[in-house]
């Protein structure tokens, strides 16, 4: 993960918001993806910090066990669903979505999910086991960008 250039970002001293949107971008571009999201995750909320590619998602809040981000929050794993017309737990974030991975980020007590990555795609079957390795990856290489919400929960 080191040739993505992560912890150059997370050390910087930019603002959090800015560091989420620099990963958010070096992920999307690594892989070519449409849209990606990082998010935090509390006891109550998930709440977009970031993201690259297209607009804002509908949603930038709801709560901690609705939609995808739900799911891999809920379950603590990671959730690949190629046709969200297939999948209740979808919540609409862009109209021509077909594919979505939500990615958890654990804390350092690997059991408390603290964020997620949710990448999303306009192409039915878009994800696969590569795509869930690669964002785990990912999501283990920025896990400091929680720093202080780990303890949150």
């Amino acid at each position: 993960m080191e040739k993505l250039g992560f912890d150059i970002i997370l050390q910087s001293n930019q603002d959090r918001q800015q560091k989420a949107k620099l990963i958010a971008e070096k992920i999307k571009n690594a892989k070519g993806y449409s849209w990606i999201g990082l998010y935090d995750v509390t006891e109550k909320e998930i709440h977009l910090i970031s993201y690259a590619g297209r607009t804002e998602p509908a949603f930038s809040s709801f709560p901690s066990d609705k939609g995808l981000n739900g799911r891999a929050n809920l379950e603590k794993r990671t959730v690949i669903v190629n046709d969200i017309d297939k999948d209740e737990d979808y919540l609409l974030t862009f109209s021509d979505t077909q594919s979505e991975i939500v990615v958890p980020v654990f804390a350092e007590d690997g059991k408390t999910v603290i964020g997620t990555i949710d990448v999303e795609s306009e192409q039915e079957n878009a994800f696969d086991q590569e795509d869930a390795a690669f964002l785990e990856n990912c999501a283990i290489s920025i896990q400091t960008l929680w720093g202080p919400l780990s303890s949150v929960g």
